[in-house]
């Protein structure tokens, strides 16, 4: 199938019947699901898809249950047109753009929820959001039936709980989750980086450069999470610019607090930029 010959529809009905005759026929499908505004990050999930399966599907749909702020929502960038032409130079097989009432009609009531994962750091700032990820993430999945759903590393929090959603429901997908991609002074390419002012996206990378530290510190052999938080929160509030809204240490599976570094750490990290919020994380193993 060429660039070209890329299906897009709406409708969640045409979306699976498209799915279920590619896999009728023997291929393997990878799915990408997006709010569209796509960038590197984005790209490089749908490569490395490509290179994963015979077919690849990608949704677009900002998603307005997953949003704790209007104003967030409102200003969330949207260029469509741009969006499915960067899909049709990767390749893209189909691109499902649903409106809203075609995922949440009239008298829509059911929820999904995560309990113990999604009510802290990012889901303790942001009250409901991860409730609204892992529904619409599962309709998506019921739509698109894939073989393997790709997820990125920046959003470490968000990829556990859906980790932790496909295990328990038994969704018959494979998870594939993918490395942050940067910018060249790294910091983590984002949707919301395009809100930043020049000052701001000069401040930025301080997020990247004080998890890289702290990962250099643990490696070293600092042990104690409570002096690489003091580290982490020195180094990013000496940056005028940034105000940090939390940094953790955390179980890379469980996300509880650790005692002491060990096993597979995850470092998430949340600061706001005026009103442009970013986060970034590192994920490392220590003996």
């Amino acid at each position: 199938m060429t660039s070209s010959s890329m299906s897009r529809t709406s409708s969640p009905a045409r979306m699976r019947s498209l799915v279920r005759g590619w896999r009728g026929g023997g291929r393997r499908v990878a799915f990408v699901p997006t709010m569209g505004a796509l960038h590197e990050g984005h790209l490089s999930l749908i490569r490395r898809a490509r290179r994963r399966a015979d077919r690849v599907a990608v949704s677009i749909f900002v998603n307005p249950r997953q949003f704790d702020r209007a104003e967030d929502l409102e200003r969330y960038p949207r260029d469509l047109g741009r969006d499915l032409r960067l899909c049709r130079l990767e390749k893209v097989d189909a691109c499902f753009t649903p409106a809203a009432g075609a995922l949440y009609p009239p008298g829509h009531r059911t929820e999904v929820r995560v309990t113990g994962l999604e009510s802290v750091w990012e889901g303790a700032s942001r009250p409901g959001h991860f409730a609204g990820v892992t529904l619409v993430v599962l309709k998506l999945l019921h739509i698109v039936e894939p073989d393997l759903v790709l997820l990125g590393q920046k959003d470490a929090q968000q990829a556990v709980i859906l980790e932790r959603m496909i295990r328990d429901l038994d969704l018959p997908v494979r998870v594939l989750r993918a490395p942050v991609v940067r910018e060249p002074d790294g910091l983590a390419m984002s949707s919301r980086n395009v809100r930043l002012t020049e000052v701001q996206r000069r401040a930025a990378p301080v997020l990247h450069r004080a998890l890289v530290r702290a990962r250099r510190a643990a490696r070293e052999g600092e042990r104690s999470p409570a002096r690489l938080l003091k580290r982490i929160r020195r180094e990013i509030e000496a940056e005028p610019a940034v105000r940090l809204d939390y940094a953790a240490v955390v179980d890379a599976d469980t996300l509880e607090p650790l005692r002491r570094m060990e096993g597979r750490v995850l470092i998430p990290v949340a600061a706001f930029l005026g009103r442009v919020r970013l986060i970034d994380n590192v994920q490392f193993r220590l003996p």
